[in-house]
């Protein structure tokens, strides 16, 4: 059996807000325009989530921002990655809430049962999950699901994005944007 590397960290509001890039599926090779555009986004922090590739990606997003990143399905498992990581947005010394971030996490649209019971033990209110290429947002069991896509090489026809989560005392919003032309993309 295959122990998990969980470890968990904190982030704090500037000024009343946060700005946090959310990237996954690079596979070691992230589109050319994608850093980019990411730092056309100003992000205070940037969260990878897995298929990392070569942690060369690493280095390059963390000239952008300070980037935290989990170990995805082809990430080896001899590095400091690791495969969850739970995050606490704080205000101070004030916890606003939690992000779990892994690199599988839904079965189609629905977060998967061990997800959800790992989300609720750790106290997270958002789960951030890569793997499936697929853009996504939305809720399920109480928990809110972010999926940023994938800025790595173009599988199928889904488009090459990641994702933006703003955050402020008094809410929470994301959004898509589309690698290629640097604009918010929307199904």
């Amino acid at each position: 059996m295959v122990r998990l590397l969980k470890k968990f960290t904190a982030f704090a509001l500037r000024n009343g807000a946060l700005r946090i890039v959310v990237v996954a599926d690079t596979h070691s090779r992230p589109h050319p325009k994608s850093m980019e555009v990411i730092a056309a986004e100003q992000p205070d922090r940037i969260l990878h989530a897995g298929d990392i590739g070569e942690l060369t990606v690493l280095d390059g997003l963390a000239k952008i921002a300070p980037t935290s990143a989990v170990r995805g399905n082809i990430d080896a498992r001899d590095n400091e990655v690791p495969d969850i990581l739970t995050i606490d947005v704080c205000d101070g010394e004030e916890s606003l809430f939690k992000i779990l971030l892994l690199h599988i996490g839904v079965n189609g649209p629905r977060l998967r049962a061990d997800v959800v019971r790992l989300a609720k033990a750790e106290g997270a209110g958002i789960v951030v999950c890569g793997h499936s290429h697929v853009p996504f947002m939305g809720r399920d069991r109480d928990l809110t699901v972010f999926n940023p896509g994938s800025i790595g090489p173009r599988r199928f026809q889904l488009p090459i994005v990641f994702g933006v989560i703003d955050i402020s005392r008094q809410r929470v919003a994301m959004k898509h944007v589309d690698c290629e032309s640097g604009q918010q993309w929307l199904p």
